[in-house]
């Protein structure tokens, strides 16, 4: 597993689009630099220090620096590539993929830790809507790359965004694929996460859900609380919270606005709920945050 330290914003060297018609073949190189490779279509067949790889459709690698790669066999292909330097990328040991996603996705990060996402060295995207949301992702930055000047630095931002994307799907597909079977209600758990953080600024209730993925609340919550480690209401309000508590620390808005910003319509009760989940009143929150400033 690569953890990358998203504080910082990395720098591209090159990157680019290439679709091979006629079988080809990879060239050998050592280079100072992280290469992501995403297949689009057809084989990549590539080796790495010893460790061979066969990439095909909506799988990414990460080639890091200064070990020897060449390719293997030839074939057809068509993929993404992104020449890339970091100052903080490192390895780390997980002997339970599941409990570290689990954790990692539905747990907070201290906030004096270094912000990390993380993803493995090689992984494969299967979700047909999120691999379209990443070609699109791609199909930008190489818009802005190929322009001059600061559009570089935006570059480099959406290198970012892209980061915390590959971990959060990565990290759910493993989620998934460790599950003895995929239920329906396993898949319909995954939409509603999404549907959460889309919609926390808005009314959920539980008639809204089941008519939303035509599913019992009560059984899809016991579903989503295995998953998350959370009911549906409490995962809905940690992540209202979590934003609410962002923006007490990034604006200088009212409280009732950003009640009402988080989706919550009675001040009183988002004060109550604050002051359940965050450990102060929203107005001791804020007062704490400007003294530490």
């Amino acid at each position: 597993m690569l953890a990358v330290n998203i504080d910082l914003v990395p720098r591209i060297t090159w990157m680019g689009f290439v679709s091979y018609k006629s079988p080809w073949i990879h060239f050998k190189r050592n280079v100072n630099e992280y290469i992501m490779y995403l297949i689009k279509s057809g084989e990549l067949h590539i080796e790495e220090n010893g460790h061979r790889y066969v990439l095909q459709k909506g799988d990414v690698l990460i080639l890091e620096p200064n070990l020897d790669h060449e390719g293997f066999e030839k074939h057809t292909c068509d993929y993404y590539y992104i020449h890339f330097k970091h100052p903080d990328i490192t390895h780390l040991s997980v002997e339970d993929p599941e409990s570290f996603a689990k954790r990692f996705i539905f747990e907070d990060q201290g906030a004096e830790e270094s912000v990390k996402c993380c993803f493995p060295k090689h992984f494969t995207l299967t979700d047909k809507s999120v691999l379209s949301q990443i070609y699109n992702s791609l199909n930008e930055m190489l818009q802005l790359y190929r322009r001059k000047n600061y559009n570089r630095s935006l570059t480099a931002l959406k290198l970012s965004e892209l980061f915390i994307l590959l971990s959060r799907e990565s990290l759910l597909e493993e989620l998934q694929n460790n599950r003895k079977r995929t239920t329906k209600a396993i898949i319909k758990a995954h939409g509603l996460l999404d549907y959460i953080h889309t919609n926390y600024q808005s009314k959920i209730t539980s008639r809204d859900i089941e008519a939303l993925f035509e599913c019992n609340f009560d059984y899809l919550n016991r579903t989503f609380n295995k998953l998350t480690g959370h009911s549906i209401t409490h995962y809905i309000n940690k992540v209202r919270i979590d934003q609410a508590q962002e923006l007490l620390q990034a604006t200088h808005l009212s409280i009732g606005e950003i009640a009402y910003l988080v989706g919550f319509g009675d001040i009183y009760y988002f004060s109550k709920v604050f002051k359940k989940y965050a450990g102060l009143s929203p107005a001791a929150y804020y007062k704490k945050i400007r003294e530490e400033e």
